[in-house]
């Protein structure tokens, strides 16, 4: 195969030659990732082309990814436990899909490029130059004003190294205003001189920062003397060739290469609606987290089917990207690869700003072009970014970033039956679709064309433009309320791991909300007070609790297991095949981690999962639900609890659900002792150690908290962040010791699946019936002081005043935790035959101050 720099080569004598130490095989290994071709800059005339970016050469989409993803794992492997601690940064516009793919690789870093579409109303955290660009300016627009702000490694990823002056700009202004120790440059290529590369350690020096360099392959261009002369002559005359060519047929004039012109005849363009999930980024360009990307991971195959059933036989299809919109068709293209039986092909590029020579020659990188007008001039203001004239040397230098000429290349002559252009909103112009845009000009060379919008993300603080077309919609609840905000996330808000929870809650660390047992007990029980209304004191364990929940973790951590595989595999069998987890906060957080974490494990399926307050007597955070409608189809949401007891929860649910459309009210838990619902992991009252803690086994985070001084009617409602537990945190060995399990339950699981699928599981409300039988029985008249189970008659021990604890005769090591409480607290524990639970919390009925728990004066002052 003849190498498609041959042509520069022979005619300009430009050489690859391979690093230092490479061998002979370096300048083969060059050739694999690079071809060379020629453009009018009067400082640099030969360009280096990838062969792997899918930008300018059509790829397979699983390569480009791939690649990306595979340098991103050496990244992780690089920074080891301060991965958490990253940001992952690429460069516009080239680079800002293979930086994606990188932040996918490191996984669990947010990632962010540089753009530059300006977005009024998004304040910039930085800025930098491109000194060898004639469109230089990179701007940083990040939705979080504090992505910049931590001292954890800063990843830099771009597509090649020439002479290092980018990084060098970006390094020196992001250091000047953030500080920070550890940068990671990661490229497809390093191509920069010796003197070059001595030139940026010289630089990391003078800054006291360590600075690694990642790449696939590097080398350097060997260049003789006059080849800028030369190069650029050879420019002058093909350009006026196809010029002359142009003018002589039937007036084409903006033809290059004998790749434009009009449409054909009867070729018309098909819009398709992706589906693209409500509020999720169409890229990195404000910001992109791993809970987006699990969004975006559950999302892909609904979309790729969508196109697959449009394109229907199409043999060699291409989705073409969008200049800075790489990232989501590259995702496409990988899914539709995926899922397109053979023969078919499927290829991936994108367009671009940068004019490049076209030469049809088998060994030269860039044989065809397109030309067309740009189609995102909304998001610039007029008179901006429409220079004309010569352009620099940089990877995107073209004719100004909002108006002027774009391309696509290679894409005429390539042989495809089908191309998927995919573009955000705001581009979705009147350009695009004019007789000389580009619709038009794929229309020209390809039988079928499809178009996909992805909604243009704006954060909340955004001024959509103005344009003839209606601003972008990934805010829908903009128009009845105001926009709510992101979801709260670890390390920042909770010790669980960003990805494997979202709290739809807001901070209130900072504010006093504990109150003595007792004196919230009175509250309560007189009216005062909502139990929402107030925080109890975070109970202390004892060494000898604290070695008893060990003890119980141990024992059940295997019988978790099951009930976890049980009714996750559940879920995904009856309820939806990409569930979107919302767990109850925050009993039923854990148990949502640790569905995810079964998905994952046994599926790899990443599903997205957040915790939302409900509250007994006032309903589900409404805030929270609408903003889930936002974000995700309702139908796909699936509410999680730990256990039920009487069902109080369950029915509070399904009442707070009838005000929103498409949600299904029915609740999954790991037990259902009470016969309550459908979907769970065991009906079998035992011990789940994580009711035996308060917060140091839900994330250091407290119960929610509902008061109209705080939540106001347009907030999420509240909880604390207990970072001082940190000391006594146990969440992740309950989530590791349990999951550390799963392997060895899979039999039981898939066992006890098929024979739950096919029973019948319709509630029986038992546990409602025994409360109110046992309230009766024990005079106390009120239900909500009846708490079934072991873990509601734990929650009774560690934050209410009990009264007395019934156990079932003959229970034993589940209750042993409960009778230790119940001894240091002075409650006396009646065994009673056949209970139908394991055991029951009574709190103490008619309280007044001076009760304790189990003296009786309540009751005597009746």
């Amino acid at each position: 195969m003849v190498w498609s720099g041959t042509w520069v080569a022979e005619r300009l004598g430009v050489e690859l030659a391979g690093g230092a130490g490479d061998g002979p095989e370096g300048g083969e290994t060059l050739r694999d990732l690079l071809g060379l071709a020629l453009r009018r800059n009067p400082k640099r005339a030969h360009l280096l082309v990838s062969n792997i970016l899918g930008k300018h050469v059509p790829q397979h989409p699983g390569l480009v990814y791939g690649t990306g993803v595979a340098l991103g794992e050496r990244v992780r492997t690089l920074l080891g436990p301060d991965v958490a601690r990253a940001l992952v940064l690429g460069y516009a516009e080239t680079a800002t899909g293979l930086g994606h793919a990188v932040a996918d690789g490191v996984r669990d870093a947010p990632y962010l490029h540089s753009t530059r579409r300006p977005v009024p109303g998004v304040a910039r955290a930085g800025g930098f130059e491109e000194s060898h660009s004639h469109a230089t300016s990179h701007l940083l627009l990040p939705e979080d004003p504090e992505a910049f702000a931590g001292d954890g490694p800063l990843v830099l990823v771009d597509d090649e190294f020439s002479t290092g002056n980018t990084v060098l700009n970006t390094i020196r202004a992001l250091h000047e205003r953030y500080p920070r120790s550890w940068y990671v440059i990661v490229a497809l290529v390093d191509m920069r001189s010796a003197a070059d590369r001595g030139r940026l350690a010289e630089f990391a020096a003078e800054i006291g920062a360590r600075v690694d360099l990642i790449a696939l392959a590097s080398g350097t261009v060997v260049l003789p003397e006059g080849v800028l002369e030369k190069g650029q002559a050879l420019v002058a005359e093909y350009e006026a060739g196809a010029a002359g060519a142009a003018a002589a047929g039937a007036g084409e004039s903006r033809a290059a290469s004998g790749a434009s012109g009009a449409a054909v005849p009867g070729r018309s363009v098909t819009r398709v609606d992706l589906g693209w999930p409500e509020g999720l980024p169409d890229g990195g360009r404000h910001g992109f987290t791993p809970a987006h990307r699990a969004r975006l991971e559950t999302a892909l195959p609904g979309m790729a089917a969508t196109l697959a059933a449009e394109l229907g036989g199409a043999g060699n299809v291409l989705v073409l990207g969008f200049e800075e919109l790489m990232y989501a068709p590259l995702r496409l293209a990988g899914e539709l690869e995926r899922i397109l039986p053979a023969p078919a092909e499927v290829r991936y590029s994108t367009t671009t700003r940068s004019p490049v020579l076209a030469v049809d020659d088998p060994g030269y990188a860039i044989r065809t072009r397109l030309v067309f007008p740009a189609h995102d001039t909304a998001a610039f203001p007029a008179g901006e970014g429409d220079e004309t004239g010569e352009t620099g040397g940089g990877r995107d230098a073209g004719h100004g970033d909002g108006r002027g000429d774009r391309y696509a290349y290679n894409v005429a002559g390539g042989g495809f039956d089908a191309v998927v252009a995919v573009v955000d909103s705001l581009a979705d112009s009147a350009e695009l679709h004019a007789p000389d845009g580009l619709l038009a000009r794929l229309a020209a060379h390809v039988p079928r064309v499809v178009l996909a919008v992805v909604p243009t993300y704006l954060p909340a603080s955004a001024t959509p433009p103005a344009s003839h077309l209606p601003p972008p919609t990934n805010h829908p609840e903009r128009q009845e309320h105001p926009m709510l905000p992101e979801p709260l996330r670890g390390p920042a808000f909770s010790s669980y791991a960003a990805d494997e929870v979202g709290w739809l809650l807001q901070d209130l660390s900072d504010v006093e909300l504990e109150a003595p047992t007792e004196e919230r007990e009175e509250a309560i029980q007189s009216g005062g007070a909502h139990y929402a209304e107030s925080l109890p004191v975070e109970y202390q364990p004892s060494e000898q609790y604290q070695e008893l929940f060990k003890a119980a973790l141990e024992t059940s951590a295997a019988r978790i297991a099951r009930a976890v595989g049980t009714v996750t595999e559940s879920v995904l069998a009856e309820r939806s095949p990409h569930p979107v987890l919302v767990s109850l906060a925050r009993a039923g957080t854990p148990v949502g981690v640790l569905m995810r974490r079964w998905a994952q494990h046994r599926h790899g399926l990443d599903l997205p999962h957040y915790a939302v307050s409900i509250v007994r007597g006032r309903g589900i955070d409404a805030n929270a639900v609408r903003w889930l409608a936002a974000h995700h189809d309702p139908a796909d949401v699936v509410f999680v609890d730990g256990w039920t007891g009487k069902g109080a929860i369950t029915r509070e649910l399904a009442d707070a659900l009838r005000a929103f459309e498409g949600f299904d009210p029915e609740i999954a838990v790991l037990a259902d002792p009470g016969g309550c619902v459908r979907t769970y992991g065991t009906r079998e009252d035992f011990l789940i150690p994580s009711a035996c803690l308060n917060s140091t086994v839900s994330g250091l985070i407290s119960r929610t908290v509902l008061r109209s001084d705080l939540v106001g009617p347009d907030d999420f409602h509240g909880a604390k962040y207990y970072r001082e537990l940190a000391g006594a945190d146990v969440s992740g060995l309950f989530l590791d010791s349990v999951a550390a399990r799963f392997d060895e339950v899979v039999p039981a699981v898939d066992a006890e699946v098929k024979e739950l699928l096919s029973a019948d599981r319709a509630p029986t409300w038992e546990g409602w019936a025994a409360v109110e039988r046992i309230s009766e029985e024990y005079g106390i008249h009120d239900v909500n002081l009846v708490k079934p189970g072991v873990g509601e008659t734990t929650r009774v021990l560690l934050r209410r005043v009990p009264w007395k604890i019934l156990a079932r005769t003959g229970a034993g090591a589940d209750l042993h935790h409960v009778r230790l409480l119940a001894g240091q607290r002075g409650v006396p524990v009646e065994e009673v035959e056949g209970l139908p639970y394991t055991c029951v919390g009574l709190i103490h009925p008619r309280f007044t101050r001076g009760a304790t728990g189990a003296d009786g004066t309540a009751v005597a002052a009746r």
